[in-house]
């Protein structure tokens, strides 16, 4: 990856994007110092919210530059998937951290290599983009109801808490990180109705970091989907 690449692509962010980082920024460093100076009010050990401030940063990077089919995203995803797997392993969320430690970490790296190999021809950090049939999204819809059926009987067998959240989550997110790997537009209606559940799963169980991050990424997964879709009928028409 180069730098230039990723200096273009901060350049390319909106002023609200920029606006959004830096209130997830001061909210993950108001956490982190007062984590170790007063004690964290959400039951975070101080060092978990060095974890999370880590976590802040990258995956907001991250998700900006997604929403634009921007390739240096995965530089900062491989380092919010590590560190938010440690969180989740701390709250014993297991599906969820099975989910980011056995198939988000790979699959930055094979993601990474496949839109690399299928840049835009004028906006080189960019790559293209696809759509799905009807036929797909409704076969995409049964494998997610499905799977998550089957994965919550396994997470109540071995004792999982929130079951049908991590079922869900997990499945969505495999296909969703699929859709991403071959470059769909669709992977943000996934995306979009994974946000929404854990955004109300950070405010039952509060935590200002994470409630903040998630509520940024379903502000961006909507933007992302309005991006993706534009670049699809005006640029990637092919749909290679």
């Amino acid at each position: 990856m180069k730098v230039d690449n990723i200096k273009k692509s901060f350049k390319e962010l909106k002023w609200y994007e920029y606006l959004m980082g830096a209130v997830m920024v001061f909210i993950a460093a108001r956490a982190m110092v007062l984590g170790f100076t007063e004690g964290s009010s959400d039951g975070n050990p101080a060092w978990l919210t060095v974890i999370n401030f880590i976590s802040a940063v990258c995956g907001v990077i991250c998700i900006f530059f997604t929403a634009k089919a921007n390739i240096s995203n995965f530089a900062f995803a491989t380092v919010n998937t590590i560190v938010y797997a440690i969180y989740l392993v701390y709250w014993h969320i297991w599906g969820t951290a099975a989910l980011e430690i056995f198939f988000y970490i790979p699959m930055n790296f094979i993601s990474w290599y496949f839109w690399a190999k299928h840049r835009d021809q004028e906006v080189t950090q960019k790559t293209k983009t696809k759509k799905l049939k009807m036929w797909q999204n409704l076969v995409c819809a049964a494998v997610i109801i499905a799977a998550a059926c089957v994965y919550h009987l396994i997470l109540v067998k071995i004792g999982g808490e929130v079951a049908w959240f991590d079922a869900f989550t997990l499945s969505i997110g495999v296909v969703a990180t699929i859709l991403e790997l071959f470059r769909f537009r669709e992977q943000y209606v996934w995306w979009i109705i994974t946000d929404v559940v854990s955004v109300g799963m950070y405010i039952a169980h509060f935590d200002a970091v994470y409630l903040t991050k998630r509520s940024i990424y379903l502000i961006m997964a909507i933007i992302g989907l309005i991006n993706w879709a534009k670049l699809n009928r005006e640029r990637n028409i092919e749909n290679e």
